[in-house]
C-alpha cells in the first residue's frame, strides 16, 4: 500500500451561500492530492506527459459525511491500494477535517494512455519502480 496526506485550506470561492463547500470541490482536491502522491515519489505529471503518457479520469465517486467550511484546513489522504499491473489505476482517497473526522470518501480511476494514439498503455516504467517497493512484500506490515 502507498499513502500520502495532502493539506489543504478552504478558500472562500469554494463555498456556497452556507459556507460549505460545493460538492463538486471535492474532485479538484482529490486531483491536487493524486499529483501530489505522485510528486512524493519523485515524478510529476508533467514527467509523465513527457514520456508520452496521459492519465485521463475515467471513473469517479464520492460519498459525503460531513461538510468542509470555508477556512478549514483540510486533509486529503490519497492511497493506492494495489500496485498498477495494467493500464489502470485506481485511487482511494479520504478528506478529514482538523478534528480528524472523515468528511468525504471516494475512488478515482484513471488509464494510461499513450498521447497521440489515445490507446490504454501501461504505465511509465519509471513511475513503476517508484511505487513497486510499497507492495513488495518484506514492506509489508
Amino acid at each position: 500500500m502507498y499513502s500520502t496526506d495532502t493539506k489543504i485550506r478552504v478558500r472562500y470561492a469554494e463555498t456556497d451561500q452556507m459556507g460549505v463547500v460545493y460538492h463538486s470541490h471535492y474532485f479538484q482536491y482529490f486531483e491536487v492530492a493524486r499529483a501530489e502522491c505522485i510528486r512524493d515519489l519523485g515524478f510529476t505529471y508533467a514527467d509523465m506527459e513527457r514520456t508520452g503518457i496521459i492519465m485521463p479520469v475515467v471513473e469517479v465517486n464520492c460519498k459525503y459525511f460531513r461538510p468542509a467550511l470555508y477556512d478549514d484546513l483540510l486533509t486529503v489522504k490519497t492511497i493506492l491500494n494495489q500496485l498498477p499491473e495494467n493500464h489502470r489505476i485506481l485511487f482511494h482517497q479520504e478528506v478529514y477535517n482538523e478534528k480528524n473526522e472523515l468528511l468525504a470518501a471516494g475512488n478515482v480511476l484513471l488509464y494510461f494512455m499513450n498521447a497521440k494514439t489515445k490507446q490504454r498503455a501501461k504505465m511509465p516504467d519509471v513511475l513503476y519502480q517508484k511505487i513497486k517497493p510499497f507492495f513488495d512484500e518484506d514492506n509489508r506490515t
